[in-house]
């Protein structure tokens, strides 16, 4: 009899079920349809702003009693940028796991790199010392508005958009994430950002707008392939300027705590063509530094320079080129002629300003920057500019001499020995040629055999026309003289190595 009844039980309770399931579906059914209704009314007879207030009371109170706390990391503060946000992008880029279904891909016209982030809604778990992290990217779009055109018959249209991470965790961890893990993500987002930069050579925009940064400068990718390894420089020279950058890098609190601005200031002299502009590559691409390049005759006077000096970046070369003759730099003010692109004003650049520029007040407005002069005649220079910390270091960029040579053949030829390179070390003893005139003449044939013949032919007709020194050239044994009495004043503090450099190959 008990078997017989064992299918009506499991019947009933199948009938149970379903009745419950019944119930349920009807009873959200229900929900639904009175909260849709409820909805409707409160639309059609309260008012909007009663109704978004009695919305967020609820919304609060129903968070009070979430153990979660959210902070929303905006993408700009007012007018400026959020720094944080910026980090956060690049912190969140790599950690975006593969079955995420929406990504975002940019890649800017100037950088050539794509850059990989979240759509909106979408959302990333991250893990810091145990702790569990939801990052979550939050895009709303408002209306499109028209802007008072210049063009009116084509206006253009202003489309806003504001971006945000919202970042959740439990509340009890919330002094742990805003130091520590905060901390992570800002020295994580630098070492990122190092990686993914892409050079860029910068130059003064001859229709600059002051007021924002990048109205300026005008920049372009910098592509130069110089380095250290190609440079024809004597190796151990070559390893005390290494080394001096290095030391500059690693010292920010000892700047700091001697009150120095962080930047370094050098001086290459040399006559045309020693490479002093393949030296400037090479330090930007081995620090990973940006370059702006300034020209002293386009600027206007020395408020200009100010502004054009906050608007640099940090991690940047500032050059000046060809110092000795882009300007006459008087202590007292003097009217220049009027400059083809500034008819409606005349240059008062002065000596002041410029030193200024250099080690004034002005010149601790960034961090990690360095400053290059290059000059052919350094005698013609303002003794007031070479003193120490405005100009750290002098580099003598000299004629080619063997050794330079020997690294030029490398570079051009790819060899390092060849029954002809005695001869022609023996010339280069007596003669004067530069870096450039040498590469020059090895790139003409491609042969190895007829490239170092014709830069023999070359070599022994410089020495037939019995090339002598000219006035405008620097001597060597001149220059040794008067570096030597300049050493002394330019070793200022312990721990730096002697300033001047002689680059003499």
């Amino acid at each position: 009899m008990d078997t017989k009844r064992k299918p009506s039980v499991v019947s009933n309770a199948h009938d149970n079920q379903v009745s419950s399931a019944k119930s349920v579906f009807s009873a959200s059914a229900s929900v639904a349809a009175t909260a849709i209704l409820a909805r409707s009314i409160a639309q059609e007879f309260i008012p909007s702003e009663l109704r978004d207030y009695i919305f967020f009371q609820i919304k609060n109170l129903l968070l009070s009693f979430s153990p979660y706390t959210t902070l929303v990391i905006e993408e700009f503060d007012g007018l400026n940028d959020n720094f944080l946000y910026k980090a956060a992008q690049l912190y969140l880029e790599p950690t975006i796991p593969p079955e995420t279904k929406r990504i975002r891909l940019t890649m800017p016209k100037k950088q050539g790199k794509i850059s990989f982030s979240l759509e909106n809604s979408e959302q990333i778990i991250d893990d810091f010392n145990g702790i569990r992290v939801k990052w979550k990217f939050v895009s709303k779009n408002f209306p499109s508005k028209n802007i008072p055109p210049h063009d009116p018959y084509n206006p253009p249209l202003l489309t806003c958009e504001t971006r945000c991470f919202k970042l959740s965790f439990h509340k009890k961890h919330k002094e742990t994430i805003l130091n520590s893990y905060m901390q992570h993500i800002m020295a994580k987002s630098k070492e990122l950002k190092e990686k993914k930069k892409t050079l860029r050579l910068f130059t003064l925009k001859s229709d600059r707008v002051y007021g924002r940064r990048g109205d300026m400068w005008q920049s372009l990718n910098l592509d130069h392939p110089s380095t250290f390894q190609t440079l024809a420089m004597d190796s151990d020279l070559k390893k005390k300027l290494i080394e001096d950058l290095d030391r500059f890098m690693r010292r920010k609190e000892y700047y700091k705590s001697v009150g120095k601005a962080w930047k370094r200031g050098y001086l290459l002299f040399g006559p045309p063509g020693t490479g002093k502009s393949s030296l400037v590559a090479a330090m930007a691409n081995y620090l990973n530094f940006d370059i702006y390049d300034l020209e002293l005759s386009e600027i206007r006077d020395n408020s200009e320079l100010r502004k054009l000096l906050i608007s640099t970046g940090n991690k940047s070369i500032l050059v000046v080129e060809d110092l000795d003759c882009s300007l006459d730099l008087h202590r007292l003010p003097q009217s220049r002629p009027v400059l083809p692109h500034r008819p409606n004003h005349s240059s008062h650049m002065t000596l002041s300003g410029l030193l200024n520029f250099v080690d004034g007040l002005w010149s601790s407005c960034g961090d990690e920057r360095i400053i290059v002069f290059t000059t052919n005649h350094k005698e013609r220079l303002d003794p007031a500019l070479l003193r120490p910390g405005r100009i750290d270091v002098q580099i003598h960029m000299s004629y080619i001499t063997p050794c330079g040579f020997r690294m030029l053949a490398y570079n051009y030829l790819g060899i390092t020995e060849h029954p002809q390179f005695m001869e022609i070390e023996e010339l280069l003893k007596n003669k004067k040629v530069t870096p450039a005139e040498v590469g020059e003449t090895l790139m003409k044939e491609e042969d190895i055999e007829e490239a170092l013949q014709g830069l023999i032919q070359f070599l022994e007709t410089k020495i037939s026309d019995g090339r002598e020194y000219t006035a405008g050239d620097v001597q060597p044994e001149q220059v040794q003289a008067v570096d030597e009495e300049e050493e002394e004043l330019m070793i200022e503090t312990a721990g730096t190595l002697v300033d001047m450099i002689h680059l003499s190959c």
